[in-house]
């Protein structure tokens, strides 16, 4: 089947280039993205909202023949579900990468606006849990491939039209939150997690075990373990 793999803020196609060759040896046919504007100035980005990038994503879905999973990471999982939205009857199965859906109108998170655009805002900005297993090396490389996204994208609410989204089968891979903790999450949602509750199957991965530190970046600290975990999910 086809893989579209959308990747979060600050990174684009590459970010899945280790992770998308042990998806091709196993029979599927993979379409890492890099999403409008990302690494553009302010005057070839500013325009650039969250429609416009699950516009491009219903855009790859709608060139595609056969079964289609989606895979988002981090802030690319808002932007995968508001494809979900757009095509409920095309996509056969969500994964989220450490992240989960938002609600309608929700946003990705707030950071630091510079010269127009919003760039990666170095290891530092994050909590320490998110960044563990990234050794020194992993870091620099990350960062040096990073680059800028559109003003609006990490504010810009999302907007959700079609309930048949929530049919669609999703699987969280989870690196920073574990699985009991989704699960109870899901049980007693908070209103920032209705959508969650909402959908009709979730499964979760954790991909490493008890005191094994993951973190948020998995697809650079463990490619082959994200790999296996959609193959998991996916069947």
């Amino acid at each position: 089947m086809h893989i579209i793999l959308v990747p979060g803020l600050w990174l684009d196609a590459s970010s899945w280039g280790d992770v998308s060759p042990a998806l091709e040896a196993a029979g599927h046919r993979t379409r890492p993205l890099t999403m409008p504007g990302v690494g553009a100035i302010a005057s070839e980005s500013a325009g650039i909202g969250m429609a416009d990038w699950v516009a491009a994503v219903a855009a790859e879905i709608d060139a595609l023949d056969g079964q289609i999973v989606l895979v988002g990471h981090s802030g690319g999982g808002n932007v995968a579900y508001g494809a979900v939205d757009a095509r409920p009857d095309r996509v056969t199965h969500l994964v989220l990468l450490d992240t989960w859906p938002p609600g309608e109108g929700g946003t990705i998170s707030e950071f630091p606006i510079v010269d127009g655009v919003v760039p990666f805002p170095g290891w530092d900005f994050f909590d320490e849990s998110d960044v563990a297993d990234l050794d020194p090396q992993t870091r620099a490389d990350a960062a040096a491939r990073a680059k800028s996204v559109p003003e609006q994208i990490p504010t810009d609410p999302i907007r959700l039209m079609d309930e048949r989204r929530r049919a669609v089968p999703v699987t969280i891979i989870t690196g920073t939150v574990p699985a009991a903790q989704i699960r109870e999450i899901i049980a007693a949602p908070p209103a920032w997690a209705a959508e969650l509750a909402a959908l009709q199957q979730v499964d979760i991965i954790e991909l490493g075990e008890p005191g094994d530190a993951t973190g948020h970046w998995p697809q650079f600290s463990r490619p082959g373990a994200v790999a296996e975990a959609i193959l998991q999910a996916i069947g």
